[in-house]
């Protein structure tokens, strides 16, 4: 992955009541936009609720590996459109550790705060989401892409700074309700196909191994697990092909990768692969894949900065939606603004 210039901001002051009073001024979150609960205490702890927004938030203060946490007022503002893909709620999640670390430094263990992010959003969002949007989040470093090892959590930073080269996130601006059931749902098949091969994890799988077990698997767990094995090794390739600048091979392991989301992870919807065929019929597009969850939101698309503008216009013109674009470079991760 690659941070965004999107972002997502905290600003608040320290209080002397013991109570937390949070305002989002993000007019997709649900309602009500303000809440306020007493800071945890030993055998008082804090506990999911509604509104939905605010869970990512306390899950963060639960977990903060700091402490103790004070009461404190908090607005917090973001441009980045929520559900959509792009880690809306990892960014809320770190921006709320930096915000603590801020009230009552922690250690300061990057990989710490990434997982402690993560365990917030399982949980008290209840999603079983893997590590790589909280370690983007944190970790992310300008002009640079993040191989991430979600076993040994070891991150390779690979140069992503080509001034000729520019990344377009596309939003489809449509959001199938899919996306909540379908995330454990693919994450619980991986793990059947794991333990029928004996293997602990997908990651020690060939796919040789996979065909060979075919009989002993239903086509769809079949299907997931080529999927993922796929993907693990596209992985290691394109951070070899950006490291070599060849964006050529890049780009193609980025339409593989797609075409495999669609057809064997089947996470893709109709409005997705439409915005990645009509960016692939731009000339200067190296490749396009959609990004996050799937069932909607955005694609990203690596080409030629010169053929950035004419390639919204042909998505525009070729889509049935309307799409809303980001024209971006990689960025750093979460830090202080000084005020």
């Amino acid at each position: 992955p690659q941070a965004l210039q999107l972002g997502t901001v905290l600003v608040g002051s320290p209080t002397q009541d013991g109570t937390i009073s949070i305002v989002t001024t993000s007019a997709e979150a649900d309602e009500p936009h303000r809440v306020q609960f007493p800071a945890p205490r030993p055998g008082a702890s804090l506990s999911p609720g509604l509104p939905r927004w605010a869970n990512y938030v306390k899950g963060v203060i639960q977990h903060y590996r700091g402490g103790p946490v004070p009461g404190f007022s908090a607005v917090m503002a973001s441009d980045i459109p929520l559900g959509g893909g792009l880690s809306s709620s990892a960014a809320l999640e770190v921006a709320t550790y930096t915000f603590l670390q801020q009230l009552c430094p922690d250690d300061g263990d990057l990989v710490a705060k990434a997982l402690a992010c993560q365990k917030a959003e399982h949980v008290f969002a209840g999603m079983p989401c893997g590590i790589m949007d909280q370690f983007i989040s944190v970790m992310g470093k300008e002009g640079h892409a993040l191989l991430i090892d979600c076993r040994s959590l070891e991150t390779v930073l690979v140069p992503l700074s080509d001034a000729s080269l520019a990344v377009l996130i596309t939003n489809s601006n449509v959001r199938h309700t899919l996306t909540g059931s379908e995330y454990p749902a693919r994450r619980r098949q991986c793990e059947e196909a794991a333990a029928a091969l004996g293997k602990a994890s997908l990651r020690d799988a060939t796919l040789a191994e996979l065909e060979e077990a075919r009989s002993r698997l239903e086509d769809e767990v079949f299907q997931r697990a080529r999927h993922v094995i796929g993907e693990i090794a596209r992985t290691a390739q394109a951070a070899q092909a950006l490291q070599h600048r060849d964006y050529r091979t890049f780009g193609r392991l980025m339409v593989e990768s797609h075409n495999s989301l669609r057809d064997d992870y089947e996470v893709s919807c109709p409005e997705l692969d439409e915005l990645v065929a009509a960016a692939l019929e731009v000339d200067g597009v190296y490749g396009s894949r959609m990004t996050g969850g799937g069932f909607g939101g955005c694609t990203v698309t690596l080409l030629e900065a010169g053929a950035a503008e004419r390639a919204q216009q042909h998505i525009q013109e070729k889509y049935s939606g309307t799409a809303t674009f980001y024209l971006t470079k990689p960025s750093g991760g979460a830090k202080a603004l000084p005020l």
